[in-house]
């Protein structure tokens, strides 16, 4: 038995024209779906965060350029319940991910600066605690060696000499991390250069050191509105920084010179020294970060916190001078 379908003209017609409206619709739906996805592209892109969207097979279904510069990141990462911590390339970053259906979603953002501060928070709490109980039996000592100098024998003049060196720069070190800790705030008043300079020398006189170190200063005088004792921190510091850097220098002499001039808008010095260069010049400015031996890593921090709070700015300059 055989059968025989004929197709009219008129079907036939009918045929083509649904044929082009599917072909149509499916176009339609397929530029919708294209345009979907740039658009979801595009938020991606936008998030601060590095966004990976994964297949069930671990393939890569979407991405955005902050992930892609953390590509080595992606093979470290796993999926949790739970937000975490991941360190990758001395940074910190927080992960959290997500599942729908056959893909994930990991989230990355970069928290090192966040950590950074919280860590620089809970140890400046800590250096403050301590600084306050050493406080008390340093004054004592400091007080004590004052009174056993006016009555040792000539000869151990110089044994109690180094004692008050040495509690002096306990002391400056207790000064400074309390004022990080708690900020620095001026007092302001009017003064001259050489009032500065005198209690600059002073300190000096206290900070021991082994070399043949002269010392420039402006031979100006000039007045001054601002904190003495915050400016007398301030130039001690970068001083202290000089000594340091000539007593590692091969040399058996050293210089320190400290230039002046003076604009419409500031007190410009100049410090310059003829010690070893300045290493780690990116960690200069970081608190508790020092690769001196005798460095507290705060000097540096608080000379820029102390001309910034009088309206001022502290920067390294070309031949490693110090300007402020």
């Amino acid at each position: 038995m055989s059968a025989e379908s004929v197709v009219t003209p008129e079907e036939l017609n009918l045929l083509i024209e649904q044929t082009y409206k599917v072909e149509n619709e499916f176009n339609e739906l397929k530029a919708s779906y294209a345009h979907l996805q740039d658009t979801v592209e595009k938020v991606v892109e936008f998030l601060p965060n590095a966004i990976w969207i994964v297949n069930d097979d671990n393939t890569v279904f979407l991405q955005n350029s902050k992930a892609r510069d953390l590509w080595e990141l992606l093979r470290l990462l796993e999926l949790k319940n739970d937000d975490y911590e991941i360190k990758f390339e001395s940074r910190s970053y927080l992960v959290k991910s997500s599942t729908y259906k056959d893909k994930v979603m990991l989230s990355v953002i970069d928290i090192t600066d966040q950590k950074r501060k919280e860590n620089l928070a809970t140890m400046g709490q800590m250096a403050a605690h301590l600084s306050h109980e050493i406080r008390n039996p340093i004054g004592s000592i400091s007080l004590l060696s004052s009174t056993l100098k006016k009555r040792v024998i000539p000869e151990n003049v110089p044994i109690v000499e180094e004692i008050q060196k040495s509690v002096y720069r306990i002391d400056r070190i207790i000064k400074a991390t309390l004022m990080f800790s708690k900020g620095v705030e001026t007092n302001t008043s009017e003064f001259m250069w050489n009032e500065l300079e005198d209690s600059i020398r002073t300190s000096m006189e206290y900070y021991a050191y082994s070399k043949d170190i002269s010392c420039t200063f402006p031979k100006e005088n000039f007045s001054i509105q601002a904190d003495k004792d915050l400016l007398e921190m301030l130039f001690s510091n970068f001083i202290a920084n000089a000594i340091d850097a000539i007593e590692l220098d091969e040399e058996e002499e050293g210089m320190i010179e400290l230039e002046y001039k003076r604009d419409a808008d500031y007190h410009i010095f100049e410090i310059t020294d003829s010690g070893i260069a300045i290493e780690n010049k990116k960690d200069l400015f970081e608190a508790f970060k020092s690769s001196k031996v005798k460095g507290n890593g705060l000097g540096l921090v608080l000379s820029r916190q102390i001309a910034e709070a009088h309206g001022g700015y502290v920067k390294l300059m070309d031949g490693d001078k110090k300007r402020l």
